[in-house]
């Protein structure tokens, strides 16, 4: 870590590269970088920055993400400490910062079916609900009861599913930029041995079809209708393709991996370069799922 400094009272790390913490192992720095431990803490944190009239990005697991090389102004909020998981019934509570893998085997120590299409995806709880993770037929949107936000201006505000506007891959704190604290999840009750067999089962597929040896950002593009997109890059002759450090996979062509001192850069162009070629031969628009966010150019 670099060096720390106080931001509202609590502890912020000074120019810290994020390419410690995404999974494609690339970004530039944030000018400060927070860890909360709490909900108080986010509060906290907000606060001091709107008094600062500081920008505010808020990040989870960083698993389905790519941080530009220039990095992220302002303060970049981080929730990987704040894990905690409860079960009431056959309800699951557990905060943003949760993994999802994480949850999915308390699910199952509990004897909770619903989540097992979950038990391999990396990201976090936070960044689940955000963006609607989904994964082998089942999304977020069908085990979600609420979820509890904070508000840009900083009001607690607990949505319901269907507050949630929830559609592939998007969900209304898309829009609105409000910080998902922590979900409550409805599940059912289910033996044991039935879920461990189908997160058995999911995780298989997973490890067979991705490539889990090498750093990348997951599935890269929304699945366009009617379209599958590895098949599409495969067939305009892009697999394997490297721009970099970067490489469209040889195990999955929908995953672009960094076979080692990639850049985010490298990503963009890789991105850039099956779409144009893809648009071209098939005439359809990929457009990202990973979130791309951070500035272009390095702080002055």
């Amino acid at each position: 870590m670099t060096e720390t400094g106080s931001f509202g009272g609590l502890s912020v790390h000074l120019n810290e590269p994020l390419s410690h913490f995404t999974f494609t192992q690339t970004g530039g720095p944030a000018d400060l970088l927070a860890l909360p431990t709490s909900v108080g803490e986010v509060q906290q944190l907000l606060a001091e920055a709107r008094a600062q009239a500081l920008p505010v990005t808020v990040i989870g697991n960083a698993s389905n993400l790519i941080v530009k090389d220039g990095g992220i102004r302002g303060l970049v909020i981080l929730l990987t400490k704040m894990t905690g998981v409860t079960c009431d019934g056959t309800q699951l509570i557990a905060e943003a910062g949760a993994r999802l893998i994480d949850v999915t085997e308390v699910a199952y120590q509990a004897g909770l079916g619903g989540l097992a299409f979950a038990a391999g995806i990396p990201g976090s709880i936070g960044g689940a609900v955000f963006m609607n993770a989904g994964a082998y037929g089942g999304e977020i949107c069908d085990v979600l009861a609420s979820a509890e936000v904070l508000t840009r201006d900083g009001q607690l505000k607990t949505y319901s599913n269907e507050d949630m506007q929830f559609a592939y891959r998007h969900s209304l704190v898309q829009d609105t930029g409000d910080i998902v604290l922590r979900a409550t999840f409805a599940l059912t009750r289910q033996p044991r041995p039935q879920i461990r067999a189908a997160m058995d089962h999911f995780n298989s597929l997973r490890a067979s079809k991705q490539p889990l040896d090498y750093p990348s950002c997951g599935s890269v593009f929304k699945r366009p209708a009617g379209h599958f997109v590895g098949p599409m890059i495969q067939q305009s002759g892009l697999q394997g393709h490297i721009i970099g450090g970067a490489q469209i996979s040889e195990k999955h062509a929908g995953f672009i991996v960094n076979l080692g001192g990639a850049t985010a850069s490298d990503y963009l162009a890789m991105i850039h370069y099956v779409q144009e070629h893809v648009a071209a031969k098939f005439g359809v628009a990929l457009h990202p799922e990973v979130r791309i966010i951070g500035s272009d150019v390095a702080k002055g």
